[in-house]
């Protein structure tokens, strides 16, 4: 590695990452509990990058100032949950107060066997950035608290033949309440979410009316959340909550719009259209068409112009 290259530190196990920042072994191999409030950490390592290969959760009582959230700044005294999943690279804080409240983690391998295994991957919040936190209303606080509780509950009372199933409950329990409170938060929030949904309106429109924009190919939803400053599954999450369809629907939407403008004037073919609209192949835009429409663009062209006979 060379000396202007970021470092990276690896942690495949619990313990490792554990021991490193100064803390005891945790009681299970697979999940650990860490309360900062009760922790002296050992912050050799802050400002390095970190790659974690198990599962984080992190739950912040308090903030402090104001956060990035989407497209503005808001002010989440209140607390809230943080989530990481495996293989992420984040930056370990420096300041001490970044170290509040409590973190659980879980390795992928205590949900092997059970429904959670795959089921877990239906939680989009793991992909979020980290200015798309969860903030929680106080008695929303209250729920986080006592299901944290359990699981330390759970630990402290060692390990036995029935403490897998129970903690890999308890998690599950704890990713559903957050499933219900992030949906709150798209509602609750729906003014700047709103925002965020013109300005992708507005930017799908400049693009599939620019026809040197589409040469590159159609807008991707990636293309859509990196314009607008956010992740894209934060992106596509906020969008079926308040509009019932994803960044991918919406895309397809005002391509099938913008077809049937283009299909109901002469100048171009078929095959010209589907190449202006991004296509390398007039098949896949055909295709596409039918699919949202339940007509090929041949036969709604011959149906636009034969009701003007």
């Amino acid at each position: 590695m060379s000396a202007d290259q970021p470092r990276i530190l690896t942690f495949d196990n619990l313990s490792d990452l554990l021991v490193r920042i100064g803390l005891p072994a945790p009681q299970h191999p697979l999940i650990a509990l860490v309360d900062y409030n009760k922790s002296q950490l050992n912050l050799q390592d802050a400002g390095s990058k970190i790659l974690l290969n198990f599962y984080k959760i992190a739950f912040k009582q308090s903030f402090e100032g104001s956060v990035r959230y989407g497209a503005g700044q808001y002010d989440f005294r209140a607390g809230g949950l943080a989530f990481l999943a495996p293989h992420q690279i984040v930056e370990m804080p420096g300041d001490p107060l970044q170290y509040e409240g409590f973190v659980l983690y879980f390795h992928p391998d205590l949900l092997r066997g059970y429904p959670l295994a795959t089921g877990i991957l239906r939680y989009g919040f793991f992909s979020y950035a980290s200015s798309e936190a969860l903030f929680l209303s106080e008695k929303e606080k209250q729920v986080i608290s006592r299901l944290f509780a359990t699981i330390e509950d759970e630990l402290e009372g060692g390990i036995d033949a029935f403490s897998q199933d129970v903690l890999v409950s308890q998690i599950e329990l704890l990713l559903q309440h957050s499933n219900r409170f992030y949906n709150r938060q798209f509602l609750t929030r729906k003014p700047a979410n709103n925002e965020l949904i013109d300005q992708m309106q507005a930017y799908l429109l400049h693009r599939f009316n620019d026809q040197t924009g589409l040469v590159a190919g159609l807008p991707s939803p990636p293309e859509l959340a990196d314009h607008l400053k956010v992740s894209p599954r934060y992106l596509s999450d906020m969008l079926k909550s308040l509009t019932g369809i994803t960044t991918q629907q919406h895309i397809h939407l005002h391509l099938v719009e913008k077809a049937k403008e283009l299909l109901a004037t002469k100048k171009l073919s078929t095959a010209e259209i589907a190449y202006r609209l991004g296509f390398e192949h007039p098949q896949s835009f055909n295709k596409l068409f039918k699919q949202k429409t339940n007509l090929t663009p041949a036969l709604l062209r011959r149906a636009i112009f034969s009701s003007d006979n």
